[in-house]
């Protein structure tokens, strides 16, 4: 008889609390918290340990123990809340098995792992599951409800809906039905294996079978179910009694808290390397592949159309209460916009302060941008008549162009709110241009050096953080 590697077990606590579940979510909130750095370190020893079973087709047994315990430790919270509601006692903030906890899982150590299937497994294989995952914890089902922004759409999984009709049943009862437990279990038993799988901890492929109750049961060579693990002793007859087979005894992970929040504090650095290596990339190939001809850093060309007579840019406020390095002249440099007409009309480009803009555009009918998407820009209109004035006409401009086909202006960027505005010369409806606009941004190769710095600092840190425990539980695993 076999089991499935990954062994999921928990008893239902009896005496539950009829109302305890309402308040689950407030208590469970420093678990949740914690979990979410230490999977945080679980998805960086994953990786650590792909490369490790593809080079070696081992997994490093630190790694493996601190990853199973994370697991356990996700289970342990899932079994106290919402996943299952089986005990009211609080869940131990530890890695390690509690014998006494209500719920347990355990991993069976692989001596060896497939480098092949390492590469594949993980998210080709397991794409079934996913869609078996996916209908059990978010996905059965739904409510739909519309407004004037349109429809909003939620779900729910099977464990959430039958987790809330155990949860009423216990409220007007004070009880938790048994075969509803068994199901429930059933189904975050499969949930985990599916975990197990995903996370390199085993070759074998999950079973597609609902085993349900508390205690797992095993397997025969065709894989049916078998019923609870038992032993039988050679010496007895073939009617004895099977007696059931004692827990393994399992050598402890030497995960200690200070190991854990090292490790834990390692990949929070990783990710911060990786973070800064992606902006520093992000920055090069910008500073490579975005500069025009004259320095400047340009964004994508955008199409701005309206019926009005005029578009005006968002306001932009530039504050600054900062060193001479950190003002704008120092970060940003000189800005460019340009703007190229798309029909016979002679074109206006301008920038001036906010307020003297929108004086003069107050009762002129023009389009006003939200945000660019897709290469266009989404425009609001405002009502009004035509201007009074031509924009050549007014004073209050820090750079303006005017004229046939292609318009720019460079302007020094000052403290201040600014808007810019397109327009026809001889104010007459209908703008129609592509713009671009940009900057040299003279503190870019800096602010490179910054995040290439902070990347290394951060990854050579974190490899400290991460290979000092690893190696001290190794040594310990090894020699007990």
């Amino acid at each position: 008889m076999t089991t499935y590697p990954v062994h999921v077990e928990a008893r239902l606590d009896p005496g539950l609390s009829r109302w305890l579940w309402i308040v689950k979510w407030l208590l469970a909130i420093p678990h949740y918290v914690v979990l979410v750095f230490l999977w945080m370190a679980f998805f960086v020893l994953s990786v650590v340990a792909f490369f490790a079973i593809l080079f070696t087709g081992r997994y490093p047994r630190s790694i493996f123990e601190f990853n199973v315990g994370v697991l356990r430790w996700t289970w342990r919270v899932t079994f106290y809340s919402y996943g299952v509601l089986g005990t009211d006692r609080y869940p131990p903030f530890t890695l390690h098995d509690v014998a006494d906890y209500p719920a347990h899982l355990e991993v069976d150590y692989p001596e060896r792992l497939s480098r092949g299937l390492v590469l594949v497994k993980w998210w080709l294989l397991a794409i079934p599951h996913y869609v078996v995952v996916a209908l059990l914890v978010g996905g059965t089902g739904y409510s739909i409800s519309g407004d004037t922004d349109g429809p909003a759409v939620s779900g729910s999984g099977l464990i959430g809906v039958l987790v809330l009709i155990a949860a009423v049943i216990l409220l007007f009862t004070g009880r938790y039905p048994q075969q509803l437990f068994d199901l429930i279990l059933g189904l975050n038993r499969w949930v985990l294996r599916v975990a197990g799988y995903a996370s390199l901890m085993t070759d074998r492929y999950p079973p597609f079978s609902l085993d349900q109750g508390g205690a797992e049961e095993s397997d025969d060579e065709q894989g049916g179910p078998r019923g609870p693990r038992t032993a039988m002793d050679p010496s007895t007859t073939a009617h004895a009694t099977p007696e059931p087979v004692s827990p393994p005894v399992r050598r402890p992970s030497g995960w200690t808290a200070g190991r854990t929040i090292s490790v834990v504090a390692g990949a929070g650095l990783a990710m911060v390397a990786l973070a800064a290596g992606i902006a520093w990339t992000a920055m090069i190939a910008a500073d490579l592949g975005a500069r025009d001809d004259e320095g400047f850093l340009m964004s994508p060309t955008q199409r701005m159309t309206t019926s009005t007579y005029a578009i005006a840019s968002t306001p932009v406020e530039i504050q600054a209460d900062a060193p001479f390095v950190l003002l704008p002249e120092a970060l940003i440099g000189d800005a460019k916009v340009t703007v190229v007409a798309q029909g016979g009309e002679d074109v206006f480009l301008g920038i001036g302060p906010t307020s003297q803009v929108d004086a003069y555009l107050r009762n002129t009918e023009h389009a006003s941008v939200i945000y660019l998407r897709h290469g266009d820009a989404v425009l609001r209109t405002i009502d009004g008549s035509a201007p009074i004035l031509t924009p050549d006409e007014m004073t209050f401009w820090t750079a303006q162009s005017s004229g046939p086909g292609r318009q720019q202006v460079t302007w020094p960027v000052e403290l201040g709110d600014w808007t810019a505005v397109v327009m026809n010369s001889e104010t007459t409806r209908g703008v129609d241009v592509r713009t671009t606009a940009g900057a040299e941004v003279p503190a870019l190769p800096w602010l490179m050096g910054i995040l290439l710095t902070l990347s290394a600092m951060s990854l050579v840190v974190s490899i400290i953080l991460i290979a000092v425990p690893l190696r001290a539980v190794s040594r310990e695993t090894t020699s007990s």
